[in-house]
């Protein structure tokens, strides 16, 4: 996304041709207060997104006997969500300048309607398996959510408060996961485990609302435009692919595993659904939280030192829940799959931090300098965001197909979780090949990271973002 000089007025309703926050005195005036009411607004409607995405983590928790699916058969229904959420990010990415912002949250908002009716519609013993499938992959919208939100909102801040406004955000959207797996816990606790048409009811207002706030409050930007130039260049550029790798680890594992945690309870600790819906909303909401956090350890102690360390948590955690399954432990197990919801996290944060960290480095290794080196890393790491996003989100398809298999052969999660130490390990081996052999040592210098070269040859301007 780029945002060139003011435009002429493009549709009636709330466009805004003129804008410009990089300009102190816009920004102070009117340009603040108008972002931060933008913001809020595009929270609300991204966390009621993320809640309906994840609606089949809870339902397939109301799904019992009578429903006649196995394990491998659920873990098969919430991956149709998961790819259809993953696939659907690209196009939202580009409808904010194609539609406007604020239209665009509106529609996207109150699409989220529609697998919510359907689902219930849906949600009784006798409903085809094709029929649930179908369902689960309409759930998939509100996946996009995150997308179309974080692009809007990115072009409403200047660069100096992008990763704060990015930040809340990006946590906003994402506690949506904990809070409906709070809320199906509720109805379950109340209602019992044969109602699960009450979370439905429960969420339906609430979409109706989010839409409305937006149509009332929210405003679209004139000067925001496609780059198609630019969505060109980051798809030629390896680290558009090696930054997908990465996040494929960090936000695909929180997504695939905010899925799959009541249906590992249930079917290998044999919890019942009040047990499950008990727990699963921790690991979650701790991942939600600590977003941000890995956000800032990333500007203090570069993005690929934390998100090395991450991988290196992530690797270990995942080693204490495959001995935990093989011995059945559910409390060890418990403590490491909710460390792995805590770390994946904190990579989140650090991840997204090192994107324009790596364009405005090469940027500058192009010989670019100033206003002139931040607009090349603005084109290209906006641009990239977007994809990065949409193949991260893939790893939580990846991880449910993974369960699926291992239920379905062994009738244990032991060896997803085994495939998923190996896959650690290679982020951590290409976070370090990348992007920090050759950088000097934290506090060497008075930038983190800065890079050194070795045997006379110059190191890529992008070690150690």
């Amino acid at each position: 996304m780029s945002a060139p000089k003011p435009v002429a007025s493009r549709r009636g309703g709330r466009w805004i041709d003129e804008w410009d926050p990089e300009n102190e005195r816009f920004w102070k005036e009117k340009g603040e207060r108008i972002a931060r009411r933008n913001l809020v607004f595009s929270i609300l409607s991204e966390h009621i997104g993320f809640s309906i995405w994840t609606l089949w983590s809870v339902l397939v928790l109301f799904m019992g006997p009578e429903y006649g699916i196995d394990p491998a058969g659920k873990f098969f229904l919430v991956s149709m969500a998961t790819l259809v959420g993953s696939v659907v990010r690209v196009p939202y990415t580009f409808a904010v300048a194609r539609f406007g912002g604020r239209n665009w949250t509106v529609v996207s908002a109150a699409m989220l309607l529609l697998p919510t009716a359907f689902a219930w519609t849906v949600m009784e013993p006798g409903t085809s398996y094709t029929t649930f499938l179908l369902v689960a992959a309409l759930t998939g919208v509100g996946g996009g959510n995150f997308a179309s939100s974080m692009t809007n909102i990115n072009a409403f801040f200047p660069l100096r408060r992008k990763g704060w406004a990015l930040g809340l955000n990006a946590g906003g959207g994402n506690i949506g996961v904990p809070v409906i797996q709070l809320v199906g816990l509720l109805v379950i606790a109340t209602a019992g485990e044969g109602n699960p048409r009450v979370l439905l009811a429960v969420y339906a207002p609430l979409i109706v609302v989010a839409a409305a706030l937006a149509w009332r409050y929210m405003d679209n930007l004139g000067p925001v435009t496609n780059d198609t130039g630019a969505a060109r260049e980051s798809v030629r550029d390896r680290h558009t692919w090696i930054m997908s790798f990465l996040y494929v680890g960090t936000f695909g594992s929180f997504i695939g595993y905010s899925f799959a945690f009541g249906l590992v309870l249930q079917n290998q600790f044999d919890r019942t659904p009040l047990q499950a819906a008990s727990i699963t909303f921790i690991g979650p909401l701790l991942g939600s939280l600590i977003r941000p956090v890995g956000g800032y350890w990333a500007d203090r102690f570069g993005g690929a030192r934390i998100t090395l360390y991450t991988f290196a948590g992530m690797a270990l955690a995942t080693g204490v829940v495959v001995l935990a399954s093989a011995n059945e432990s559910l409390p060890v197990f418990l403590v490491g799959f909710v460390a792995l919801f805590v770390l994946s996290g904190l990579g989140n944060g650090s991840t997204y931090k090192m994107i324009p960290g790596i364009y405005r480095a090469k940027a500058q290794d192009l010989g670019l300098a100033g206003e002139e080196a931040a607009t090349y890393a603005r084109r290209l790491s906006g641009a990239a965001i977007g994809l990065i996003g949409a193949v991260g989100a893939l790893g939580g398809l990846g991880i449910n197909l993974a369960f699926r298999q291992s239920f379905l052969t062994t009738g244990s999660g032991t060896g997803a979780f085994a495939s998923f130490l190996v896959f650690y390990a290679a982020c951590f081996v290409v976070t370090w090949a990348v992007y920090l052999r050759g950088a000097k040592p934290a506090g060497a210098t008075g930038e983190p990271g800065a890079p050194i070269a070795e045997s006379g040859d110059r190191q890529p301007a992008y070690v150690g973002v």
